[in-house]
């Protein structure tokens, strides 16, 4: 079954291949599945689960398309594309970004490489802290391999085919569930207290998404998130680039993010972070995206 739903247009300045060859980094990913032409992703409706893949049609539009599952309605439709939309930031005008990374030494070489990646959004707020908390002091891998845990055991999942789909938890799930479960999945006792205190803080109404963008300014949502117990600026930082869609952002503390400024610099050593705010004085108003697709120079 192949039931076409909507298309969505695409902006100018989009590449589906650029985008499908950042979420095919790593093997160990359980949220979607990508091919060369398309992702295929589960998400969960109100009368269930459905199978959704998105593919660029002839007349550069992108397709969506019901592979299996309840068929949504017109409300259901609209959350769709809107998840989409920021899904893959489709309607931002990147012109600006690339004029100034045209005439930067280090971004010029990795814009004409991946010219049309887009950041790949977390537009679940628990999923995106979730993602973040795990990837606090780890590596990419094991990172990785946490997420496939935590979604193996309390997410939901749908077969079809030969292959299992999965879904995030929702933070409703972990109301019950205590530190020693999520201990046993590998998560330090510092993750699991602070994913736990998270699920509680979204699941009661204290913490949303909404919220936050309705604050006024980026740095007063990351203040918001910043009293949170085991949430630190590097955690903040991240969430405001892949949840809450600030192209300002810029996460200094970021490991990948010294390690790949050191080589594409010839650094001995790991820049600052005074030094990295020197660093991307030219970006003003998009180190998120500078920072992505200098990210993009490590795999």
């Amino acid at each position: 079954m192949n039931d076409f739903l909507f298309e969505l247009p695409l902006p100018e300045d989009f590449s589906l291949t650029a985008c499908l060859e950042y979420m095919n980094r790593s093997p160990l990913e359980c949220l979607f599945r990508t091919d060369e032409s398309g992702v295929t992703r589960m998400f969960k409706l109100e009368d269930g689960p459905v199978l959704i893949r998105l593919s660029v049609s002839a007349g550069n539009r992108l397709s969506v398309t019901r592979l299996h599952g309840t068929a949504p309605g017109v409300l259901e439709h609209e959350w769709l594309a809107r998840y989409i939309t920021e899904w893959f930031d489709l309607d931002r005008d990147l012109t600006p970004f690339y004029r100034l990374a045209e005439a930067d030494p280090l971004l010029q070489p990795l814009v004409s490489q991946h010219r049309g990646l887009r950041i790949i959004g977390i537009p679940d707020l628990f999923e995106a802290l979730c993602w973040a908390i795990l990837g606090q002091q780890v590596n990419l891998a094991f990172a990785y391999r946490l997420k496939q845990r935590l979604t193996e055991v309390y997410g939901d999942s749908l077969e079809w085919g030969d292959q299992t789909y999965y879904r995030f938890p929702g933070p409703e799930v972990f109301t019950k569930v205590q530190i020693e479960d999520l201990c046993a999945l590998q998560l330090t006792r510092s993750k699991a207290q602070t994913i736990l205190t998270v699920a509680s803080l979204i699941a009661s109404g204290e913490l949303s998404r909404e919220e936050l963008l309705a604050l006024p300014s980026p740095e007063a949502a990351e203040q918001r998130l910043l009293q949170i117990r085991g949430i630190g600026p590097w955690t903040s930082q991240y969430v405001r680039m892949r949840c809450l869609r600030d192209s300002s952002s810029y996460p200094v503390g970021d490991v990948g993010l010294q390690n790949v400024i050191k080589f594409l610099t010839g650094m001995d050593r790991k820049p600052t972070s005074a030094e990295l705010l020197v660093l991307a004085r030219p970006w003003h108003g998009w180190e998120a995206y500078a920072t992505f697709y200098l990210w993009r120079a490590l795999y």
